[in-house]
């Protein structure tokens, strides 16, 4: 493996380590109403999203703050610091389809009608305002192993080598004067 892949991969796994992720599966509501909440605190302050999640009025809410209270537990728990010492923040909030029940329902002239009970699955991470994947960046552009190579075009070449050329505009009095003579000869 090449030192560049190398040390994305680093960098990857520090930003890892700083991740807690908390994850709710088959959710009985719909992935496009979980969706609406999940919106409500994408990039907030932790305790932020929890006073949001407390005082709405959807349902999924409820379910969401549960789901943030597990994911601060659980940073608690691995990094044994405590969540009002860290400066936590929503990360990451998915929210993604899950198995549909399909139902019938009776309808008019001995047909029946599709009802589909749609559930989801939620992932939500928090990290900590102070990642140490920012140290290990910092530390690699120190040793300026990050830096990539410049890769430019022979037509950006050209254009760094190349003197621009000014080309005047004539006056227009001079314009003028070429546009009568050339009227008289006609």
């Amino acid at each position: 493996m090449g030192s560049r892949k190398h040390n994305t991969a680093e960098l990857r796994k520090a930003a890892k380590k700083s991740t807690f992720v908390a994850k709710l599966s088959n959710s009985p509501t719909s992935p496009r109403k979980m969706n609406l909440v999940a919106e409500l605190i994408r990039g907030k302050g932790v305790y932020d999203a929890l006073n949001i999640l407390q005082f709405s009025n959807k349902h999924a809410a409820k379910k969401m703050g549960k789901l943030l209270r597990s994911a601060i537990a659980n940073f608690e728990q691995k990094s044994g610091e405590r969540a009002e010492d860290a400066e936590l923040f929503v990360s990451e909030v998915r929210v993604d389809g899950a198995p549909i029940l399909k139902r019938f329902r009776p309808a008019p002239q001995g047909r029946a009608y599709r009802i589909r009970k749609r559930s989801n699955h939620i992932i939500l991470a928090i990290s900590s305002a102070k990642e140490p994947g920012k140290e290990v960046l910092e530390a690699a552009e120190e040793e300026e192993i990050l830096e990539e190579p410049e890769m430019k075009t022979k037509a950006a070449k050209e254009i760094e080598t190349d003197e621009v050329e000014v080309i005047e505009q004539p006056e227009t009095e001079e314009v003028e004067a070429e546009e009568e003579t050339t009227d008289t000869k006609e």
